[in-house]
């Protein structure tokens, strides 16, 4: 098994972790367990949103440089 794998595994595992405890606090009728993840959820939109933001607002815009056609006889 390769890192990635491994990783992918690990991730799943956590996810099933997280809904056992996602539905036991939903069985016990917990508020935080419906406010934490949506909480969650949008702080994590709301990062990916900054994050794109800030990739844009930083990219340098790439501008072709006109080509000179050089059989062209220039205008004077």
């Amino acid at each position: 098994m390769d890192r990635s794998q491994m990783t992918g595994g690990v991730l799943m595992g956590l996810a099933a972790v997280q809904f056992l405890v996602f539905l036991v606090g939903v069985a016990r009728k917990s508020y935080a367990a419906i406010a934490l993840p949506v909480t969650a959820a949008m702080a994590a939109l709301s990062a990916l949103t900054f994050w794109v933001g800030w990739t844009m607002l930083t990219t340098e815009t790439d501008v072709p440089e006109p080509e000179l056609d050089e059989a062209a006889p220039e205008a004077q």
